[in-house]
């Protein structure tokens, strides 16, 4: 079975993010974690990389838009 890799950047189109940034907050606050990371092809900067299902899976458990979060 083939695990699905995504970049920042991937991750950040899926959810609709305005910046990469913007994405690994959100994937750190919902405890979603890097698997590993590989060199830029153009820079040649680490990039990490996250399972996609796991990617997938906190976005659908998010709650939703007025969610009183707080009342739990």
């Amino acid at each position: 079975m083939t695990v699905e890799l995504w970049t920042i950047d991937q991750v950040a189109a899926y959810l609709g993010a305005t910046s990469a940034k913007s994405a690994s907050r959100t994937l750190s606050r919902w405890g979603v974690a890097a698997v590993g990371y590989v060199p830029h092809p153009v820079s040649r900067r680490p990039q990490a990389r996250y399972v996609a299902d796991e990617v997938r899976d906190a976005a659908a458990a998010r709650p939703g838009q007025g969610s009183r979060t707080d009342l739990r």
